[in-house]
């Protein structure tokens, strides 16, 4: 079939990337690029000018001077409303796109205001107040995905033939593992404390429950492993766990990786779905330590460790997403919130890690989730359901991917969570 030829006067690693990323992943259609004027006349098939000025073409959209540059500077960006949905980056009247959606979704996906001087929130995260998306709020939209399928509507209607091919909605949950047990295999010295603490609060039946569980009647509330994997295979929903083997500190307080029943379980989860790493608050600033953990899982499930979740949300952009693509880590799932809901990259669909620095796309693939429980678990069942089908719809219309950060506890019987094994089976399926 004819591909889809797009002429810029100069090509740049920018430009290349997120064009291949719009017209090749999220719509399916084959792609070229030119820089000289008469293969682009000559070319019978569809076809679009990008640059400063049409010159007559029967497809145009103005190019921002963003895809051309190298390193990064403050970028003026004004948010204006589009039909549903926002734009930025405006363009001309001869455009064929009232913005350029190319260098606008090139600024939200290589995440290029996290690369300019912010102030990070007490755990070192980059806040999602500080984002464009918060603030001129379209941070509950896809807007890359919106604009995507804009851009396709545009192009059919001048070229009614062109090919193409979108992706389905589907849905995936990812099991973050902090703690696989709450209270089987911690030692003891941390079950001393645990139950002084218990006792001190006057937690009478926490005490029992702890008992009953070292004492083999009773199973681990935070072993909701089988569980899982038992309702995945009858609802037919998608999930990966990943397991934290750091060191034990301050902020990471799993149990050993040496432990025989957490080699065991994580072995166990192994078979039902896919297993990639927790990375420890430490391995997130030392890379010698990423090194280990990587290797200690490997060890475990005797299989490459090839996708990775970063400790409590933290995801310093660029310095340990190119650690992960020294140890050949395929895929990160930590491009979200923690705080609220939301599209942190403007998108639902998986990108690739592109390095502002080095200004080179990465084979790092970035996968966002849009609702993490932490950011939800002051809602009740109703309203998490209404947040679910609002996202769910938007995702439906694009072909996007419903993806949520829950935890291993998330499912525990306990009266908080009640709810939330009704919403894995009915709503994320």
């Amino acid at each position: 079939m004819d591909s889809l030829l797009i002429y810029c006067p100069k090509t740049s690693p920018r430009l290349t990337y997120i064009f291949k990323h719009i017209c090749t992943r999220l719509l399916g259609m084959e792609i070229s690029f030119t820089s000289e004027i008469p293969p682009f006349v000559a070319h019978a098939g569809p076809k679009i000018w990008y640059g400063p000025s049409g010159q007559g073409s029967s497809f145009f959209v103005k190019s921002h001077e963003l895809l051309f540059e190298q390193g990064v500077a403050d970028v003026e960006i004004r948010v204006k409303p589009w039909e549903e949905t926002v734009g930025f980056f405006p363009t001309s009247v001869d455009s064929n796109l009232p913005f350029d959606i190319f260098a606008a979704s090139f600024y939200l996906l290589s995440r290029y205001e996290e690369y300019l001087p912010h102030v990070k929130d007490t755990m070192g995260r980059y806040p999602a107040t500080a984002s464009l998306a918060a603030r001129s709020e379209f941070l509950h939209q896809p807007v890359v995905d919106i604009w995507a399928h804009k851009f396709l509507r545009a192009l059919i209607e001048v070229f009614p033939d062109i090919k193409y091919k979108l992706p389905e909605f589907t849905t995936e949950n990812l099991i973050d593992v902090p703690m696989a047990f709450k209270y089987k295999d911690k030692g003891f010295l941390r079950s001393f404390f645990g139950y002084f603490s218990d006792l001190f609060r006057l937690r009478f039946r926490a005490i029992a429950h702890r008992t009953r569980v070292l004492l083999l009647l009773s199973k681990d509330p935070h072993n909701t492993f089988q569980w899982l994997a038992e309702e995945s295979k009858k609802s037919g929903a998608s999930y990966r766990c990943f397991f934290q083997v750091g060191d034990y500190s301050l902020d990471d307080y799993n149990i050993s990786h040496h432990k025989k029943a957490y080699r065991s379980l994580i072995k166990s989860a192994a078979d039902y779905a896919p297993v990639g790493l927790r990375i420890s608050h430490r391995a997130l600033a030392d890379f010698a330590q990423l090194k280990e953990e990587k290797r200690r899982l490997e060890t475990i499930t005797n299989r490459p460790v090839e996708s990775s979740i970063n400790a409590s949300g933290v995801l310093n952009i660029p310095e340990i997403l190119r650690a992960l693509v020294d140890l050949e880590i395929t895929a990160n799932y930590s491009m979200g919130y923690t705080e609220t809901p939301g599209f942190r990259a403007g998108t639902s669909r998986p990108f690739y890690f592109y390095d502002l620095d080095f200004e080179v796309q990465t084979p790092l693939r970035l996968v966002p989730y849009c609702i993490a429980h932490s950011a939800v678990e002051e809602l009740n069942q109703e309203q998490i359901e209404e947040l679910i089908q609002r996202y769910s719809s938007q995702l439906e219309a694009v072909g996007g991917l419903l993806t949520t950060l829950l935890q291993n506890d998330t499912f525990a019987l306990s009266f908080e969570n009640r709810f939330w094994r009704n919403i894995y089976t009915q709503r994320l399926s």
